[in-house]
């Protein structure tokens, strides 16, 4: 979530940024529900948290040589090799970068997930739509924000990225922790109920976006403090998961944690 605040400030990706973040959180959220059912975390030999975070930190390094407006400028001024290239040549370097990363890293990562969560599943005799209600939580959290964002009157994703990204990382984070738990704890597979937790405040943004289409553009509560509602309650769901596992396990094991 910082990491993609970050990045997006320093190519000067504006609304972009949640989508760096989107394309973070997929494979992790894939990986780590692939890893529940496999009993094995498997990274491939170029990966998210090496070469990855690698990655990210030479373009910063590399921002602060040629300025941020190299990521602004066409992918074909910015790459002449590329420059031949129809479409990709025009767009933003990048709205590039992240195109392809969604070809060439996000989705063989994720079908290479899925593939193998399907032969476990197969060899155990399990149920895949069991397995694939796992993901319900964060598919619905993704399309919910993404709904609410169209739905806008006042354009969340350009005029208050940082509180979308912080408010809807921090539920991610609530949704991963609990899959990791339920890995650790041995649970049942299938759909946790309470994962639907980070969901709460989303009807009700969606609802108030749409009441600005009956008024004349209008909502009924300003989106500002539903933004700012929504990412208080992220925040405190968040906290409040995090400090009440550390409590159960330092109680359990008789330690102190953190003092």
């Amino acid at each position: 979530m910082f990491e993609a605040l970050a990045f997006g400030s320093s190519a000067m990706c504006g609304r972009d940024a949640f989508w760096f973040w989107v394309i973070s959180a997929v494979p992790f959220y894939f990986a780590t529900w692939e890893s529940y059912f496999t009993n094995t975390l498997v990274l491939p030999v170029v990966n998210g948290p090496t070469e990855g975070l690698m990655l990210i930190y030479v373009s910063h390094f590399f921002t602060a040589l040629v300025g941020s407006e190299w990521w602004a400028q066409p992918f074909g001024k910015s790459m002449p090799l590329v420059s031949w290239v129809p479409f990709l040549n025009e767009i933003p370097t990048n709205k590039a970068v992240l195109l392809l990363m969604v070809v060439f890293a996000v989705i063989p990562t994720v079908y290479c997930n899925i593939n193998n969560v399907h032969k476990v599943v197969q060899a155990t005799k399990g149920s895949m739509p069991r397995a694939l209600a796992m993901l319900y939580p964060f598919v619905v959290l993704l399309g919910g924000v993404l709904l609410w964002d169209y739905l806008s009157p006042s354009n969340l994703m350009k005029n208050y990225p940082h509180l979308v990204v912080v408010g809807t990382g921090l539920a991610f984070g609530f949704l991963v922790g609990r899959l990791i738990l339920a890995h650790l704890c041995d649970e049942p597979k299938g759909l946790k109920t309470n994962m639907c937790m980070s969901l709460l405040c989303l009807p009700f943004a969606v609802a108030n976006a749409l009441t600005a289409r009956l008024n004349d553009g209008v909502p009924m509560v300003d989106e500002f403090w539903v933004l700012l509602a929504y990412t208080a309650y992220s925040v405190s769901l968040y906290l409040q998961f995090a400090t009440s596992v550390i409590h159960e396990i330092t109680s359990a094991l008789g330690i102190y944690c953190f003092r």
